[in-house]
This record gives C-alpha cells, sequence and structure tokens, in this order.
C-alpha cells in the first residue's frame, strides 16, 4: 500500500485559512479603524461648528446688551429730559398766574379802597388795605369773592383809623386762588 503524506497539505490549507483569516481580521481592524476615525473627525467638525456658534451667539449677546444699555440710557436722558420740561412747564405757569390774580385783584378793586400789602403763599392770598367806610371794604369783599380767581374770601381783621383828619376802615382778609374752569393759569 501506498501511503500519501497529507499533512503538509492539510497544513498548507490551514497555513492558507490561517492567512485568509488574518487578512479579513486585518481588513476588519482597518475597517473599523476608518469607521472610528470618520465617526471622530465627524464629532470633532460638529464640536468645533456649535463651539464656533456659541462663540458668535455669545458676541451677538454682548453686542445687544451695549444696546440694551444705550437704550436704557437713552430712556434715563428722555425722563430726565421730561421732567425738566415739566419743571419749565410749571414755572411758566407759576409765571404769569400771579399777573391774572393781581389783574383780576385790580378789576374788582373799588374807587374809594387803598391796598398797602397782596401776598401769595401757596394758593393763598393775604390782602391788607384801607378804605373809605366798612361798606366800600364790604363792597370789595364780594366783589372778590364773586370773582372767579378768588375763593373763601375771609375777614380777618377790621379796625378803625384816623388819617389826615378822617375816619377810615383798615381791613386785613384772606382768599384762596383759584383758576376758573377751562383756563389755565398760562
Amino acid at each position: 500500500m501506498i501511503r500519501i503524506n497529507l499533512l503538509p497539505v492539510r497544513a498548507a490549507q490551514k497555513k492558507a485559512r490561517l492567512q485568509g483569516q488574518l487578512v479579513v481580521l486585518v481588513l476588519v481592524l482597518v475597517a473599523t479603524g476608518l469607521i472610528c476615525g470618520a465617526l471622530y473627525t465627524s464629532v470633532a467638525m460638529k464640536i468645533s461648528n456649535e463651539q464656533k456658534e456659541i462663540a458668535e451667539i455669545e458676541s451677538e449677546i454682548r453686542r445687544l446688551q451695549q444696546a440694551i444699555g444705550e437704550v436704557a440710557q437713552f430712556k434715563r436722558l428722555q425722563e430726565e429730559f421730561q421732567s425738566k420740561l415739566d419743571v419749565l412747564d410749571t414755572l411758566k405757569e407759576r409765571r404769569t398766574g400771579p399777573v391774572r390774580f393781581l389783574d383780576e385783584l385790580n378789576r374788582v378793586l373799588p374807587d374809594k379802597l387803598w391796598l398797602e400789602s397782596f401776598q401769595e403763599s401757596g394758593g393763598t392770598v393775604s390782602i391788607r388795605g384801607v378804605g373809605l367806610d366798612e361798606e366800600t371794604v364790604a363792597r370789595f369783599m364780594r366783589d372778590l369773592e364773586a370773582s372767579p380767581f378768588y375763593t373763601r374770601v375771609d375777614l380777618r381783621v377790621t379796625e378803625q383809623i384816623t388819617q389826615a383828619g378822617m375816619k377810615l376802615q383798615r381791613f386785613d382778609l384772606t382768599a384762596r386762588t383759584a383758576t376758573p374752569a377751562g383756563e389755565s393759569t398760562r
């Protein structure tokens, strides 16, 4: 009988199979490495893009905060300007207000009555003067009360005095100033 030694063929087949498996293993490892590298590169690019976007958003936020600060400063200046305008309006109103009150006082002043003092403070007027008699002082008070610029006329003091041989009535009264309906004091 003839004997054939198949061991070297089997070993060669085994070696060839092992080489094929090694090639497949190397190819799988290379493919896995390439896939992992591609995934890493993709994630790194996404991270880089997100960081750029975050930086842009933070830059936009700083720019908007600066704009908000400028708007707040503008509003503060606008409020300050408006308060100054209000003060000016108030000053204008008070500047011409007493003129109207004095004009009305002159209108209701009787011929035989003289004023010695006129003081206005906080809407209250104090008038001191001399009249020919009680009737003249009373007429002055009635006319003043009937005026739309004066209310609550109150006689505080009246006394008889003698000047240049004539008997006269000295008086002291108070009243509240008022603005007629539909008219400002400007």
